[in-house]
């Protein structure tokens, strides 16, 4: 923008600031350029004797993908105002502003404008519609759109597919995607990181390696959402054939894919890997996000000391912290049982201007719980200026059971049950607590109480990485293809562990004998 300030000096210097195309270029630049800047852009505008549709097109538009998109309605009504009439330029702007501000009724009134000034035919118009009633929520106007769009290209069929996946509506979104006449990597991105959104993890790798055998190459925005899959999945083999896809396709490691990286090496237990990822790059070169992301990672590792010493470093070098650095410092604290840290790191907070989030409450209750001040984490949560959320309940029962509290483990547990009355695991919980003091009838109750709502405990179930592919197992699982030699193996380790057993009891009985 230096330069271009320079330049746009000198134009005014020699005259030509009333120079159409110059400053037309200059417009352009200073309002959509990722460089540029769009309040240098609409001073610019505000010095034009006589705009022109375009010019107010081009503020529009760059206000749109701004941090102040509401600002671009702004400047179409004071465009309408001026008596400048809008044309098919205009409207997919307004679209994509009542989009990201994720305003239904205002992108109505959008698309009311464009029925009224006849666009309604416009495809590039209906993609945005589409695009931006998705974004809102509202699928069913969405798809309304696209099914009034008569020549639908990629775009159309990507937008309501994205749309669909955004939504967490993956059945459709399938559906439609399986209709498309055509695919790209975008339509390939939509769909995987919808499954991601869903939890749906094994699901978007299958689609990965379906988008891999049609050919089409994978982009940064399809890696991010695989790395994330991989880090829930616990999934280390596949999160490394990623990295490998990576570096054999020659994607540029962004700092975007930097994080999910070190994100995703650290969730999977590799936390070297994370930190040799973390210190691939200048720190000069580093955000927020990868600080947030290795300083997390060590936390859950237990690092809890080289944790806070990569927060200090992060503040020496000038990355001032967020609501998610001081979220990972209380894991932190919590992991490494440090209750005045926790409390400094949550007070500053509010210094620093954020306002504590549940899932900070829910940390520090983490931390008081875990250190068995079950009684101040109790008066703690009693006077948040929100209500108490499972996350916190669930972190002071298990505070108040592993540091034999049961009698405010018994309130908590109450609290549980009427907070999510159709959650199996909060039934269990208080009847376990009420087993751990032989209170057999009460812990009766509640197991039939679960069974009245229709309730049942879900199984637990393990994931098994074996050269690269993901196999899930529960309890008595006979659904696995190779179950029957799974079993056979199962039974020789078995057999073989009681045969050490009771040659260890023999070796035991004749040592005991000749001891005697």
């Amino acid at each position: 923008m230096s330069d271009l300030k320079q330049l746009h000096a000198l134009v005014i210097t020699f005259g030509l600031s009333h120079d159409d195309p110059v400053i037309s270029k200059i417009l352009s630049f200073s309002a959509v350029s990722d460089a540029g800047s769009i309040d240098y852009a609409f001073r610019v505008f505000l010095s034009l004797p006589n705009a022109i549709l375009s010019h107010w097109n081009t503020v529009i538009r760059g206000y749109s993908k701004s941090r102040s998109p509401d600002k671009s309605i702004s400047v179409f009504v004071q465009m309408c105002r001026a008596g400048v009439s809008p044309d098919h330029l205009t409207y997919p702007f307004l679209a994509k502003a009542s989009a990201r501000l994720l305003k239904v009724e205002l992108g109505g009134a959008v698309h009311a404008q464009v029925v009224k000034a006849g666009y309604e035919s416009d495809r590039f118009i209906g993609n945005s519609l589409v695009h931006m009633y998705a974004s809102c929520g509202d699928i069913v106007y969405a798809r309304k759109v696209f099914d009034g769009i008569l020549t639908k290209n990629l775009v159309s069929w990507n937008a309501m597919v994205d749309g669909y996946a955004k939504c967490g509506d993956l059945t459709l979104a399938r559906e439609l995607f399986d209709l498309m006449p055509q695919r790209d990597v975008v339509s390939w991105s939509s769909l995987i990181d919808g499954y991601v959104k869903s939890r749906g993890y094994l699901e978007a790798m299958t689609v990965f390696e379906e988008m891999q055998d049609s050919g089409c190459k994978a982009n940064e925005v399809t890696m991010v959402s695989l790395l994330c899959a991989c880090a829930h999945l616990g999934a280390l083999d596949q999160g490394r054939m990623m990295h490998s896809y990576m570096m054999d396709n020659r994607l540029p490691i962004t700092l975007a894919l930097r994080t999910s990286l070190v994100d995703m090496y650290a969730k999977c237990g590799a936390i070297e890997e994370a930190l040799a990822i973390f210190f691939g790059v200048s720190i000069h070169q580093t955000d927020v996000l990868l600080w947030n992301a290795i300083i997390g990672g060590l936390a859950t590792h237990g690092l809890v000391k080289e944790s806070l010493e990569l927060f200090s470093e992060m503040q020496r070098i000038g990355i001032a912290p967020d609501e998610i650095t001081y979220l990972c410092l209380l894991s932190a604290c919590a992991h490494g049982g440090l209750v005045m840290k926790a409390w400094y790191f949550f007070d500053c907070l509010g210094k620093n201007g954020m306002v504590p989030k549940s899932e900070h409450y829910a940390c520090l209750v983490d931390v008081l719980a875990r250190a068995g001040q079950v009684e101040e984490a109790y008066q703690f949560l009693c006077q948040m200026p929100m209500g108490p959320t499972a996350s916190m309940l669930g972190a002071l029962l298990n505070g108040c059971i592993n540091h034999g509290k049961l009698d405010l483990a018994e309130i908590v547990g109450r609290k549980l049950v009427e907070l999510q009355p159709d959650h199996d695991g909060r039934y269990i919980g208080l009847s376990n607590v009420y087993a751990i003091v032989k209170r057999w009838d009460e812990a009766r109750t509640m197991r039939e109480a679960m069974e009245r709502r229709g309730l049942k405990k879900t199984a637990g179930f393990s994931l098994l990485e074996m050269s690269g592919a993901l196999h899930r197992f529960i309890a008595h699982d006979k659904t696995h293809p190779r179950s029957e030699q799974i079993y056979m193996m199962l039974n020789f380790v078995v057999c073989q562990m009681k045969y050490d057993v009771d040659n260890d009891n023999q070796k035991y009985y004749f040592f005991d004998m000749r001891d005697v």
